[in-house]
């Protein structure tokens, strides 16, 4: 199974539905990933970064993920500076730096950060299944949510069916090696695991046609918007609607 680790807990975040993140959720990335002000960037990344703090993650977990964001913004800082161009040179070194490349640089690591902080707050506190049948109700097309619900659900299969002839390899004493006999064995384990679940999958929507399955998912439970999930929708609107007039103000 895939693990939703930050998706369980008894904070604010976990016990608000999930259609009142979304929103919010959308409206902050959208706001992030089109300023060019390091001031509303970085005010973003700041504020973010709260709402993940107050929804009380593993700290262990939350660094190895914004490591591994932050992998591609590594990148960025070293290229960046060194092909962006521009008319101010830095002399570093034996190096000639471009400061527009580092301006570059770090608009772009708050932006991405801002944008992850508010994604595991916002949208990680909640279940992929709660997140699908929420993005129903705000009006999504019912094809696309079926679409995304059955993919997530048809990974599982795919990786147990993987497991299961990873494991009846093994069990015929075949150890990997860099050989031809490897990578063939690696094709067929892969052609098979597609081929396998394929089957797997229409075993499952026979299933549900003989059930009376109709195209329709009725999640186990409904919740009603209360008092609550408003208060905390307009909250965070508000504070993108702060991200969002910051440049008229300075």
């Amino acid at each position: 199974m895939i693990e939703e680790p930050f998706a369980t807990g008894t904070t604010l975040f976990h016990s608000r539905d999930a259609r009142v993140k979304l929103i919010p959720a959308v409206a902050i990335t959208l706001i992030l990933a089109l300023t060019s002000s390091f001031l509303v960037a970085g005010t973003g990344c700041i504020l973010t970064g709260l709402l993940l703090i107050l929804s009380r993650p593993s700290p262990r977990l939350i660094l190895r993920r914004i490591c591994r964001v932050n992998i591609f913004t590594l990148f960025l800082w070293l290229t960046l500076p060194l092909t962006y161009g521009g008319d101010t040179i830095l002399p570093f070194l034996f190096l000639d730096l471009s400061l527009d490349g580092i301006r570059m640089a770090t608009l772009i690591t708050l932006k991405t950060n801002g944008i992850l902080f508010s994604f595991l707050a916002l949208l990680a506190t909640s279940t992929l299944a709660s997140l699908g049948h929420g993005l129903e109700k705000l009006g999504m097309p019912r094809k696309l949510t079926f679409l995304l619900l059955f993919s997530y659900r048809q990974l599982f299969v795919i990786h147990q069916e993987y497991l299961r002839l990873q494991r009846a390899a093994r069990l015929r004493g075949f150890i990997p090696a860099n050989s031809l006999h490897t990578y063939r064995t690696y094709s067929h384990l892969f052609a098979m695991t597609l081929v396998k679940s394929w089957n797997r999958a229409e075993r499952v929507h026979q299933a549900m046609v003989l059930r009376g399955f109709n195209g329709t998912l009725i999640p186990l439970n409904q919740p009603q918007l209360s008092k609550n999930d408003y208060l905390f929708l307009t909250t965070i609107l508000l504070i993108s609607f702060f991200l969002a007039t910051i440049p008229f103000f300075c």
